[in-house]
């Protein structure tokens, strides 16, 4: 008896300990974390394909490094981990407890091992949002967990629909332990959206559903699931595991008699109606193609629209900045202040970036209730990425990674490519433990705290640096790639990483010389 109790107690720690990993993120029952945006080849003023992702945690770790190419042995297996909230640092953060093994393959590929790897060495980039889903769906027997599994798509694949393959054989064999989840996946040539659901508790598998964004089209996913209706017949745009449709139908989320089924409202109904998503939703398609005019409090929008303009990476950073400022969604857009001369401005002090618990001392509220508008640009960012797969160049050239740390709005990008074999010292060292100089997320994550507590002045101060800065980053990288082009792959590899090293230590000292300039300039004024 006493054997039986036990064992009983262990599972539902373990099963507390399961929804404690991913809801440690969520605010109001629903996540807020990232968003992610994809752009097919003909949409971008390129050719390039893109996916992109903001890593909007609480919790996750700051550092990343580079994870190289690898030979294993034919017995040799990957640990597979359950991500749990660690409130035992000054700042929170997640563990990770192994729940398991598979077997390795025999060669991996190398990859950017961001919180959440962003690209490989064959330009394989993938972009990640949660959405939740249906409770009842998270199992706590199956092995792979949502990072683990871009880790292991980043490892053995070389294009989206072979990542997607690989990810429904081993879901189904080791199964999904994660809650709903979409990945962006690009590769050289398109881009593709995969949603994917637990199995239900005790089982093992998942339910999980792609979507081709058109070559001509931009798409998003804001912590909603976005794929609706989903056309059997076409291969060359739909993939899906093989009991999607039985599993709706039989517990009553689709009636096939009734209606059509869509993927989003069978399995993950509630992000449908969180207007965190939606809102989100509506700005991004409305800021690249604004003749649609699409309604800011529908419940559903295309799952990817043309843009009217080609989607440059200018265009990419504008819409990641974005606070909805000039809408009727502007959160602190009412605060104003009346000058010597009689005008009306923004006031000094109307930050779109103060935490909840200040929004009570300013009126604010909006379509997320008590929490106001859930905007793109955030706060609680910890990096963001923008990824560019170029068929037309070497893999160890055409891989690139956009990368900026911290709020987006007061951050600046540079270019990670996906051969480089090290990073800058500032962007490996940990910042979850507390205030560090020596740490790149610091760096920004201090300027843009004090640039956000005298908002409407300091941002001036900021852009007047950082955006000649991005100019100049992006100025000098044809001449970059120009000059790897005239050399051997390893002479590539080696001037690519430097290039990479050098503007990583560049923006770092600047992020840390503004904040110290603001603090100087705005002394007895925040």
């Amino acid at each position: 008896m006493k054997i039986t109790i036990s064992l009983t107690l262990l599972l539902a720690l373990f099963a507390q300990g399961l929804n404690a990993q991913i809801k440690a993120d969520w605010e109001s029952g629903v996540p807020e974390g990232c968003t992610t945006i994809t752009v097919g080849k003909n949409a971008t003023f390129d050719g390039s394909v893109m996916t992109s992702h903001t890593d909007d945690s609480h919790r996750t770790r700051s550092w990343m490094n580079i994870v190289p190419e690898q030979k294993h042995g034919r017995r040799d297996m990957v640990t597979m981990y359950n991500r749990e909230k660690d409130d035992s640092r000054k700042m929170p953060a997640y563990k990770h407890t192994p729940v398991g093994e598979i077997p390795q393959v025999r060669n991996t590929y190398g990859f950017i091992n961001s919180a959440y790897p962003c690209m490989n060495t064959k330009q394989l980039a993938i972009g990640e949002s949660t959405f939740g889903g249906r409770e009842s769906l998270v199992s706590e027997k199956g092995l792979i967990d949502c990072q683990r599994l871009i880790q292991l798509m980043l490892e053995r694949c070389t294009t989206a629909r072979e990542a997607i393959k690989m990810a429904g054989d081993l879901t189904k064999k080791y199964g999904y332990r994660d809650w709903g989840e979409c990945l962006t996946i690009a590769d050289k040539k398109e881009v593709w959206h995969f949603e994917i659901v637990g199995p239900g508790k005790d089982k093992v598998g998942a339910m999980w559903v792609a979507q081709r964004v058109p070559d001509n089209h931009v798409s998003v996913n804001a912590n909603a699931a976005r794929i609706l209706e989903v056309d059997t017949t076409d291969t060359k745009n739909f993939m899906y595991s093989d009991n999607l449709f039985d599993m709706a139908k039989d517990s009553a989320w689709w009636n096939p008699l009734e209606e059509p089924f869509r993927f989003a409202y069978a399995y993950a109904p509630e992000s449908r109606e969180s207007m965190a998503s939606r809102r989100r939703e509506w700005r991004i398609l409305s800021m690249v193609a604004p003749s649609l005019e699409l309604d800011p409090e529908a419940m559903d929008y295309p799952f990817s629209v043309e843009p009217e303009q080609k989607v440059t990476l200018h265009k990419m950073i504008e819409v990641f900045k974005d606070y909805y400022e000039g809408t009727p969604y502007d959160m602190v857009g009412h605060l104003k202040k009346v000058t010597e001369e009689g005008d009306t401005i923004p006031h000094p002090y109307a930050n779109p970036f103060m935490p909840y618990d200040k929004y009570d001392l300013h009126n604010i509220e909006g379509g997320w209730g008590k929490l106001g508008e859930r905007t793109i640009a955030r706060w609680y960012t910890m990096y963001g990425t923008i990824t560019q797969s170029r068929d037309w160049l070497p893999d160890e050239i055409g891989g690139l990674v956009w990368m900026a740390q911290d709020n987006i709005a007061t951050s600046v990008y540079i270019p990670i490519y996906c051969s480089v074999t090290d990073l800058p010292e500032s962007y490996k060292t940990p910042g979850r433990n507390g205030f560090n100089r020596n740490s790149a997320w610091w760096a920004f994550n201090r300027m843009s705290t004090l640039a956000a507590l005298r908002w409407n002045d300091a941002r001036h101060d900021v852009d007047k640096v950082l955006l000649p800065l991005q100019e100049d980053i992006f100025a000098k990288q044809r001449e970059t790639e120009l000059a790897a082009m005239s050399m051997g792959t390893k002479q590539t590899i080696a001037h690519l990483t430097r290039y990479t090293i050098d503007w990583g230590n560049k923006v770092v000292n600047t992020a840390w010389q503004i904040g110290d300039d603001l603090w100087t300039k705005y002394d007895e004024k925040f």
